[in-house]
């Protein structure tokens, strides 16, 4: 065990190494206690994977879910990485909610996720601030801020930065979250959900980026509704509280080899949290988009992204389960036909 250990700090040399001792700074952010994890033993909801060709090196991205990964008190986004998908190194914080933001520090992140693009890395993550009221919507819960924010680095391991002033990209009067990145003719776009919570029919929307990704270049187009996939059915309360609402949740872009565009997404169907895909036959974010009868999987998990193992199998990973016990990822293996995904089997690292 003790020789393991010595093998992968050597491999896994660097900022994210155990040479920097818990409790200084690293980059400015607090330095967490690091070890060496089983997949299996490390809660994140809304799981993200970057797979470095460079270095081969795997990326697992996630919120600071337990009290050990906010030492400040302010909640942020964690990195652990690995080699085989099985052990991973960390955590490494990459960004932490500064007192003064416009996200409230105490209220956890979601769906952060990294993208690289044109020389930098970009953070994509979902902040809230309960105590920011939107207008009200006449039969809806009351609103309050919720956006996709964007942030910058020069490493995957951060730290990250906002572009500019410390502002989200999604729109100012919207209830936005699980922004993801897509290119489009050669230019960026964001690609999010509207929340059903202040829209009821949950949706999901697109907008050009700046070339900096700093500001969208037009409003947001809708692609389509939660309701238009014959599988989702609606929650009936909030915060204990009843109401009806149809979720778009976790979108993910991925190009079929015939040249379909395909979305991820999650909602809840007959039997729960689930992962469903659309198809855009034009193969453009504009579709038409054309929904699965039944959901890819459904069994109590959700928020799936996919990415490729350096030995190039196509693999999703999600988070499971969705409420009761600590969310952990699980593995899948994929298969693609001309016009979907279709799960070969389970991965188990």
């Amino acid at each position: 065990m003790m020789m393991k250990k010595i093998i992968l700090s050597f491999l896994f040399s660097g900022s994210l190494a155990l040479g920097v001792a818990a409790g200084g700074t690293d980059g400015g952010l607090p330095v967490l206690k690091s070890g060496l994890h089983p997949v299996g033993g490390i809660a994140v909801r809304d799981p993200f994977i970057y797979a470095d060709t460079r270095t081969s090196t795997y990326y697992l991205y996630g919120a600071t879910r337990l009290e050990s990964d906010r030492p400040n008190g302010r909640h942020g986004v964690k990195v652990y990485r690995s080699r085989d998908l099985k052990t991973w190194e960390g955590p490494k914080l990459v960004y932490e909610v500064p007192s003064g933001s416009w996200a409230d520090c105490a209220h956890g992140v979601w769906a952060p996720e990294m993208h690289p693009y044109k020389g930098k890395y970009y953070l994509f993550a979902t902040f809230t601030h309960p105590d920011r009221p939107l207008p009200p919507v006449a039969g809806r819960p009351p609103l309050h801020r919720r956006a996709t924010q964007i942030l910058v680095s020069s490493s995957p391991e951060g730290p990250f930065r906002p572009i500019g002033k410390d502002e989200p990209q999604t729109p100012a009067e919207w209830m936005s979250l699980d922004g993801t990145l897509w290119e489009e003719d050669g230019k960026p776009c964001l690609v999010f959900c509207h929340e059903w919570i202040q829209v009821e029919n949950g949706t999901m929307e697109y907008a050009p980026l700046s070339a900096d990704l700093s500001r969208l270049c037009s409003p947001p187009r809708t692609l389509f509704k939660a309701c238009d996939a014959p599988w989702v059915r609606s929650i009936h309360k909030y915060k204990n509280t009843p109401t009806t609402g149809y979720i778009t949740d976790g979108c993910f872009l991925h190009r079929l080899p015939g040249g379909k565009l395909l979305m991820l997404w999650s909602s809840f169907g007959e039997d729960g949290y689930a992962v469903s895909t659309a198809l855009s036959e034009s193969g453009r974010l504009d579709g038409p988009w054309k929904h699965r009868p039944e959901p890819l999987y459904k069994e109590h998990g959700g928020h799936a992204m996919l990415f490729r193992t350096f030995d190039g199998k196509l693999m999703m990973v999600l988070h499971y389960p969705n409420s009761g016990a600590e969310p952990h990822c699980r593995f899948f293996e994929l298969w693609e036909t001309e016009d979907d995904l279709e799960i070969a089997k389970e991965y188990i690292p």
